[in-house]
């Protein structure tokens, strides 16, 4: 999954010894900012000391994350994780994104003629009593106006 935006955050590189491997290991969070109409923040990590100094992420730069998402189980509680495995720079914003269409902003159409029929090639029906337009035994011409 892509996510494009700006890096607002950076925290410390945190760092320690694998109990499996005895191998050491360092990591750092950032968080990106969307440019959607409502900006999304997500946390994301970056694993690895090679990729940390590959990647080497700096707060208020541009650009597309590729992450894989995945959820582990600890103590009954279930926890994201999600790791960043690839960073393209220098993609900038598309400018700013239209906002979704209001349905009062949406053109309304234009609304049939008195007494004509709303669907096209349907017999017109004239709600008022007595008017020679009305065809017999309508419903509606036992109104009370």
């Amino acid at each position: 999954m892509d996510i494009q935006g700006k890096i607002i955050f950076a925290s410390e590189v945190r760092g320690g010894v694998s109990q499996r491997s005895s191998a050491s290991w360092q990591a750092q969070d950032f968080v990106i900012e969307t440019h959607e109409q409502y900006p999304k923040k997500c946390c994301f990590t970056v694993f690895g000391e090679d990729r940390l100094k590959q990647f080497n992420l700096q707060v208020g730069e541009e650009v597309t994350v590729s992450v894989d998402i995945d959820a582990h189980e600890y103590q009954g509680r279930w926890f994201n994780d999600i790791r960043a495995w690839r960073v393209q720079r220098g993609v900038a914003p598309a400018g700013p994104q239209p906002a979704p269409a209001s349905p009062y902003d949406a053109p309304v159409a234009a609304a049939p003629a008195y007494g004509a029929s709303p669907v096209p090639g349907a017999t017109p029906v004239n709600p008022v009593a007595g008017n020679p337009g009305a065809p017999a035994g309508d419903p509606m011409d036992d109104l009370p106006f």
